[in-house]
């Protein structure tokens, strides 16, 4: 346990270099708040590789049914409504993982001999900011798209694909509207304004990676290409392309995330 509390408070300060607060020194509040965040975001990616895999099951279940079946359905509802379930499941899953952050968040700072005063409450435009969240809902439709004009024109297996690729899209924007009200509704913990900065900063990178293009880029190209017309295989293509370049357009023509916490930080008004 003692090796394991170094090992968090030397990557604490470490943490504290790359943003710019390497003048502070780490503190056992930080330490255990980053290595939470830092479990949090293994066990997102986790639970994401669990829905890339339902999904792509649910995917081929339907062709392998029919080739069973010998008929010339696409293998009925079950699979669409067992991918269904998983994803409440899932949600469910990180929902609850989110309370224990949230726990571990409350037991840190009741420790704490004294706290910030008025501390700040980022609200979604603070955290993600207008080029984010249009980046957020831009690939979202573009994705419900791809699958939609799937399901208007196909037929048989690519039905069916399209009905999974529909469903995990919707999935991975409920997960990633369910992160950002955690994000919005976690309480503050800090004790200084070094910690309260290192708060909203953790906030804004969460915020920012849930509307990162990569999950909904690739599902369609998992999911369907190849299945699909020429022209479908297209559009796919150029919409991952399109996302990664806009990806990469918003995070260098948008402050950092340590500069944006600073400036709403700004000076602390008293602690207590």
């Amino acid at each position: 346990m003692a090796n394991n509390s170094v090992a968090n408070i030397r990557s604490a300060g470490t943490w504290l270099a790359q943003h710019g607060l390497g003048d502070s020194p780490p503190t056992p509040l930080l330490a255990t708040r980053l290595a939470a965040r830092s479990r949090a975001r293994l066990f997102g990616s986790v639970l994401l590789a669990v829905l890339f895999l339902v999904a792509a099951l649910a995917q081929v279940s339907g062709p392998l049914a029919k080739s069973a079946s010998g008929g010339p359905g696409p293998g009925g509802p079950t699979p669409v409504l067992i991918l269904g379930a998983s994803i409440v499941g899932l949600l469910l899953v990180r929902t609850l993982f989110d309370a224990w952050v949230r726990r571990v968040d409350r037991q840190a700072g009741a420790a704490l001999a004294r706290r910030v005063a008025h501390p700040v409450q980022p609200g979604w435009r603070d955290l993600l900011g207008l080029p984010y969240a249009g980046l957020a809902a831009g690939t979202f439709a573009g994705a419900f798209a791809l699958g939609a004009s799937a399901l208007a024109v196909g037929e048989g297996t690519m039905r069916q694909a399209a009905v999974v690729l529909l469903i995990a899209v919707v999935g991975v924007g409920a997960g990633a509207v369910l992160q950002l009200r955690e994000l919005l509704a976690r309480p503050v913990v800090a004790e200084d304004e070094v910690s309260l900065t290192a708060d909203v900063i953790m906030r804004i990178e969460d915020a920012r990676e849930s509307a990162a293009p990569s999950v909904l880029g690739a599902l369609p190209m998992v999911l369907l290409f190849g299945f699909a017309p020429g022209w479908w295989n297209v559009a796919a293509l150029v919409f991952l392309v399109l996302g990664v370049a806009a990806h990469i357009a918003v995070h260098v023509r948008t402050p950092c995330a340590a500069t944006m916490a600073r400036h709403m930080v700004g000076a602390p008004e008293g602690l207590r």
